[in-house]
């Protein structure tokens, strides 16, 4: 999306004016292009800040300070590692690792075919079932070092039989 298509214009003109009447309708129009596109890059901030009225500093600011928006592409397979209290002292960290080591990436970065993306959380509300992990939305509860190589496998394995 670096060079955005007329239809990709398009499209996020139809999101901005989805919510013209709304007082604040910054997060709102954002939720949906991260939603419609999977990532918010500067491009598409400068054409909501024209259709809006709303700095682009300001927009830029939303985006890198919440977490669910992002400013690259991320993977078919998100991969959210819980960092929290409770994840961290049940060996989270260890987790992450083996995630990053596995798949050649750190936190944040996504793997080069774009099948993974490895994050960092800081709380998932998951505390009872730690050191937990989503997937997509799919959360393994009680993840261990040794189960993180089959749980890759699993999602390789999947990408293989489509």
């Amino acid at each position: 999306m670096a060079h955005l298509s007329e239809a990709s214009v398009k499209k996020i003109n139809e999101i901005c004016d989805r919510y013209a009447q709304e007082r604040t309708p910054l997060m709102m129009i954002l939720s949906d292009i991260q939603k419609e596109y999977g990532y918010i890059p500067l491009e598409v901030q400068e054409l909501v800040s024209e259709r809006t009225g709303i700095s682009v500093a300001e927009i830029y600011g939303v985006v890198t300070f919440y977490s669910f928006f992002s400013l690259n592409p991320k993977g078919k397979y998100v991969i959210g590692c819980c960092l929290g209290t409770a994840c961290y002292v049940k060996g989270a960290q260890q987790v992450i690792d083996k995630f990053s080591e596995i798949l050649g990436i750190k936190p944040g970065e996504t793997t080069k075919d774009g099948l993974f993306t490895l994050d960092a959380l800081r709380c998932i509300g998951a505390c009872g079932i730690a050191p937990a992990v989503s997937i997509n939305g799919k959360v393994y509860p009680k993840m261990s070092v040794n189960a993180v190589p089959a749980v890759i496998e699993e999602y390789k394995n999947a990408e293989a039989n489509i």
